[in-house]
């Protein structure tokens, strides 16, 4: 079978395409939400192809039954949501039209890029003034915002890293209670190191900087730049900085804002939320990540910036084929970047604002549902109070080998995935509400696999 051959069939394979989709999507209530996969053969690879259809066949019987249920109602594990209708339709799009977004000149891709940045500032209540870009995800999204940190805190010591590169510079600190481990990533790409971070005492029982401390550590700079990072959403338990406060003590000292808001940016939608936001516009940087709680596919996070000059110094792409003109390619590290607003486009004109306050909104109760069922729970202990959408708990009396042995057991039972973590000195458990696809039934059908689970595991 060749290219040609394929192209004359292509309406037959879009149809089976069609119909595979459409087969895995209706039964993900009961494929498992996490699969622990078999060793099998390797492939080879074939001296003559057998076409489209047949690869997707083989695909199908190969594979297909040992993919999890991530897009489903009970996959809490990391944060990851499932793909919203009107946002599967425009990512299906997205491969059929292939457009470039490097330059503006080619298309209205780019165009659209624009519009769906400015409808999430509309989204999250940011001002006009932050300039943005998509980008793979949350990780590239902090690089991004870091870069241009990086470049602003040189440039204010008569230093341009875009340019001149690392030599020889001092170390900018970068100040954070929990940072995300994103963040420690992206500065080891960077050049600064993991060590740049220095860790700012949280207010006790918290996972929020105390900002006492971190503006003892800002004064004791003295006036050098620093870059202080924010958590809008700590990821073990969703507790937020007071954005209010760091800001202040930001433009007090001089240093740069970074908000990581992966996930929590967007309890700005929910009026009983958006309270943990206030003080958000005073950032330099804020970063989210679209496959959360926006609910389209992976591949889909967003930097915004107050200083898009210094990100285009970061990124810029020079080269004669390239232009000169205001193009995307120069916010990002990527030249070469997918029509990934699309799917963003999409499910934002497809259920509004008001769609995203319900889907916020809902995620969060059932969130506390869970959260009071552990509470009661004579087999496991509440870590940290539900602030958003995340639940952090552990089993009574545990020890790491039993935490794993009870998320084993809970993943071969098939009704939730759930991922571990260390809180406190404990070996604990999240759950993260996103998907807008779970409802009550499902939190029930959750805490029924808890409870059968831990008995087993007790035993």
């Amino acid at each position: 079978m060749d290219f040609q051959q394929d192209q004359e069939r292509l309406e037959s394979i879009l149809a089976a395409t069609r119909a595979a989709a459409l087969q895995f999507l209706q039964h993900l209530p009961e494929r498992p939400a996490g699969q622990l996969p078999p060793k099998l053969a390797p492939d080879t690879l074939p001296e003559q192809g057998s076409g489209a259809e047949q690869a997707l066949a083989t695909f199908r019987s190969k594979y297909e039954s040992w993919l999890s249920g991530s897009p489903g109602p009970r996959y809490l594990g990391f944060v990851t949501g499932g793909s919203t209708p009107a946002a599967l339709a425009g990512d299906w799009l997205v491969s059929s039209y292939d457009q470039n977004l490097s330059s503006d000149g080619d298309s209205i891709a780019t165009t659209v890029e624009r519009q769906t940045l400015a409808l999430l500032r509309s989204l999250f209540g940011l001002d006009d003034d932050f300039e943005g870009a998509f980008v793979s995800g949350a990780t590239q999204a902090n690089l991004t915002a870091l870069a241009t940190a990086r470049q602003w805190a040189l440039q204010r010591l008569g230093h341009d890293a875009s340019e001149e590169g690392l030599w020889n510079v001092p170390r900018i600190p970068v100040l954070a209670g929990t940072p995300h481990a994103s963040i420690l990533k992206s500065l080891s790409i960077l050049g600064m190191g993991r060590q740049a971070v220095e860790y700012i005492p949280c207010f006790p029982g918290r996972q929020a900087v105390d900002t006492t401390a971190l503006a003892q550590r800002l004064a004791a700079n003295d006036g050098k730049p620093a870059i202080v990072v924010a958590s809008a959403g700590e990821v073990n338990t969703g507790d937020f900085d007071d954005l209010e406060a760091l800001g202040e003590l930001c433009q007090t000292y001089g240093a740069w804002l970074h908000v990581d808001g992966a996930f929590g940016l967007f309890a700005a939608c929910d009026p009983d939320h958006a309270h943990l936001l206030r003080g958000l516009n005073a950032a330099d940087s804020i970063t989210t990540d679209g496959h959360k709680w926006l609910n389209v596919p992976y591949d889909s996070g967003i930097a915004f910036t107050r200083h898009i000059t210094l990100q285009e110094q970061v990124f810029k792409a020079a080269a004669a084929y390239l232009g000169a003109g205001p193009d995307l390619l120069h916010r990002t590290p990527e030249n070469s970047r997918r029509f990934r607003a699309l799917p963003a486009w999409m499910t934002l004109m497809a259920y509004g604002r008001t769609g995203y306050q319900e889907l916020i909104a809902r995620s969060c109760q059932l969130a506390q549902r869970l959260g009071q069922y552990i509470e009661q729970s004579a087999h496991f202990e509440l870590l940290s109070p539900v602030y958003l959408n995340i639940v952090c708990f552990t089993l009574q009396d545990t020890d790491t080998a039993q935490r794993d042995a009870f998320l084993a057991l809970l993943q071969r039972d098939g009704q939730v995935l759930l991922t571990p973590t260390l809180f406190a000195g404990k070996p604990a458990i999240r759950a993260a509400f996103v998907n807008w696809a779970t409802t009550e039934q499902d939190v029930e059908r959750v805490i029924d696999a808890l409870e059968r689970c831990v008995l087993t595991v007790k035993q």
